[in-house]
């Protein structure tokens, strides 16, 4: 009698109505669910996962209808047909897959068929020449907690009951992988255009068009989870412990002269700078990918000096090009450029050098070309890293378009709607291949959007341009703990917000400071911004100053305390480095990583653990003195600044003069917090 399920000695197979569903063992713990309408599986979509692992000793049993796939900690059932199975009329739930944790049988997860009747858990609706809209359902759990997809402005660190676009945009990042309280991950492996619904009566995930669903499941306790997750999509690697200290960043410096005016002054003070940054419009045309020589006459001498005071040059280089750089035509005619169905290959307006009040119309290289990747880090090479310049500012990478037309795209991968997610990994493996086929083995790149597996390429993620006050600074915190949980270690801010904040007022002068104390604890500790009122968008464009001595003397007493604090941390910070490399867990902890057994350590999300000792309380409130603070159960707490020691489970209030962010010691741990007289 036919069942529908063929044990293949290592996976699970299911076919009918058309449909081919495989499930598979994929690392430790761990499944990869693929199915597909009709015809074999494809192997060569673009997606997340590494390729298959070793065998990890997974069982396989088909018992009557139905089978069962036991790896480890995860166990998958797949129901067949439940009625005669003879029958050619299958029953509604056939298909259907639940996850369960071996240990005791507990469900985790399970696909949840639309309706009773039809259709089931995976909806298949064509939209042309082989493409789908894509639905995948599962089952939706009152009072599970969500986390992880990335980086969003919504404001929450629980995401149940949030509906998010799976697309790139400045400041939302689409990760499309899934933490939960109940003990399992998910990670939907596909870089298609769509949305994840986090409804109370189920969770759908959503691909606008694509050929093939796709996702990954782990389970076991939120650790386990984020290490089997470096284990299937890359790890990254151990941060160079000089990207652990101090970036001096503004909108921008506009020539040679000026930056190496900061670097001096920075160290004729004694303060601690590692990272200073050309910003854009330092080149000659957008797409040139090099210095303007009327404003950066000698960029070697300048990397030279800089060097010879302890400093690296990062430089903003951006994937888009100008119909005036001398690059345009040669990307055209190669197709070296991201394409389009209809119209010119122009997807957004941008101003140039020499178009005085007009913008360019212009187009994006296509990260997902090889060939073009190649292209572009030649020019890098010849232009910035033979200077001497070994750090990559890859800003809108996600890339920028105006209009937002997805649609209307056709990458080298494939149609936009189905691989536009991918651009910004892309993007951060074309400057790891060039800076590893060179001889360079620290590799860092700070990007503005990113996508499952970016790690493993040396990219690092920041915030993108967000607001300048005390609530774009509590939604940091939350969008924070969320990039950790999406596998991406090195994460930060624009310390103080990007879009205005004037050195002069005291109200800005507290958020500044407020944000400088909680980016010292962050991964990355950057300083950056557009100060001062709006401008026209325009090469020739600056801010006000933004170094730490411009908003001042009180403020630049206690910013230069933690730029000193910054460093007496970073051997403890490098230590998390090496962790989050080796097994997957970020330096930045949401409170339920390390405590997991706590339940109000679930719902913290104004407070976050760097590495497993140090409980940090950013204050975020204007005028706050003091702030309450949960403690998690299971530790002892031992408060930084007075050595007052505190039993884990409950909330207590500490002081928060204005230079003072409330920091709890674990346990008895030993960090260089005080400075010693």
């Amino acid at each position: 009698m036919p069942t529908h399920i063929h044990d293949l000695g290592d996976a699970l197979e299911w076919r009918a109505r058309g449909e081919t569903l495989r499930v598979e063992p994929w690392g430790r713990d761990s499944v990869r669910i693929r199915a597909t309408p009709g015809g074999p599986l494809l192997t060569d979509l673009p997606g997340a996962l590494l390729d298959r692992p070793a065998p990890t000793g997974a069982v396989t049993r088909v018992e009557g209808p139905s089978a069962t796939l036991v790896n480890g900690a995860i166990t998958v059932r797949l129901d067949g047909n439940a009625a005669d199975a003879s029958d050619p009329q299958l029953h509604p739930a056939a298909g259907r897959l639940s996850f369960l944790r071996t240990e005791d049988g507990a469900e985790l997860l399970a696909e949840q068929p639309q309706h009773f009747w039809w259709p089931g858990p995976r909806l298949y609706t064509a939209t042309g020449n082989g493409y789908h809209r894509l639905e995948q359902s599962f089952r939706g759990y009152t009072g599970e907690r969500l986390y992880g997809l990335g980086q969003h402005t919504h404001g929450l660190l629980d995401q149940k009951g949030a509906v998010v676009d799976l697309v790139q945009r400045n400041a939302e990042v689409s990760i499309p992988f899934l933490l939960s309280d109940r003990g399992y991950g998910l990670l939907w492996n596909s870089p298609a255009i769509g949305r994840v619904e986090l409804a109370e009566t189920g969770t759908r995930w959503v691909a606008d068009s694509a050929r093939q669903l796709d996702y990954w499941v782990t389970a076991g306790r939120p650790a386990d989870i984020l290490s089997r997750y470096a284990d299937a999509t890359g790890h990254a690697p151990v941060l160079p412990e000089w990207a652990a200290g101090f970036w001096q960043c503004k909108l921008r410096y506009r020539t040679q002269d000026e930056l190496l005016g900061v670097a001096r002054e920075y160290r004729r003070r004694g303060l601690p700078l590692d990272v200073i940054v050309a910003d854009f419009f330092h080149w000659t045309h957008l797409g040139d990918w090099r210095f303007d020589p009327a404003e950066w006459p000698d960029p070697a001498a300048m990397v030279a000096e800089l060097t010879g005071l302890g400093i690296k040059l990062m430089v903003s280089v951006w994937p888009s090009v100008s119909p005036l750089s001398e690059n345009y035509h040669e990307l055209l005619n190669e197709g070296f450029l991201v394409n389009t169905e209809y119209g010119p290959v122009a997807h957004a307006d941008w101003p140039d050098k020499g178009l005085d009040a007009y913008s360019a119309q212009v187009a994006f290289y296509d990260a997902t070309n090889p060939e073009a990747r190649a292209f572009v880090w030649d020019r890098l090479r010849r232009n910035y890293l033979d200077l001497g310049v070994r750090l990559w500012w890859l800003d809108a990478c996600e890339p920028e378009l105006k209009p937002g037309h997805p649609a209307n795209l056709r990458y080298h991968a494939g149609p936009g709607l189905e691989v536009g997610n991918l651009y910004p990994r892309e993007n951060a493996r074309m400057v790891w291949d060039g800076m590893r086929a060179a001889g360079h083995t620290e590799v860092v790149s700070l990007n503005r959007s990113s996508w499952a597996g970016a790690q493993r390429y040396g990219a690092a993620l920041w915030s993108g341009d967000i607001g300048t006050d005390f609530a774009s600074l509590r939604a940091q915190i939350k969008a924070g703990l969320n990039v950790a949980v999406s596998g991406i270690p090195w994460w930060t801010t624009d310390i103080g917000g990007f879009h205005g904040g004037d050195p002069d007022d005291p109200a800005y002068r507290e958020v500044l400071v407020r944000w400088f104390q909680y980016g010292a604890f962050c991964p990355l500790f950057r300083l950056h911004g557009f100060r001062g009122p709006e401008q026209k968008l325009e090469p020739a464009m600056t801010g006000l100053p933004n170094e730490v001595w411009c908003y001042g003397e009180e403020a630049y007493r206690i910013l230069s305390g933690y730029l000193r604090l910054r460093e007496r941390l970073r051997p403890y910070l490098m230590r998390q480095m090496v962790t989050a490399a080796e097994d997957g867990l970020p330096p930045m902890r949401p409170l339920f990583l390390e405590f997991p057994e706590d339940d109000r350590a679930w719902t913290a999300e104004d407070s976050f653990l760097l590495g497993p000792d140090l409980l940090v309380a950013p204050v975020t409130e204007a005028g706050g003195r003091s702030r309450e603070v949960y403690l998690p159960l299971g530790a002892r707490w031992t408060d930084a600044w007075t050595g007052t020691v505190h039993q884990g489970g409950r909330a207590v209030q500490a002081d928060a003069p204005l230079e003072r962010i409330p920091l709890f010691l674990r346990d008895g741990a030993e960090l260089p917090i005080r400075q010693e007289a």
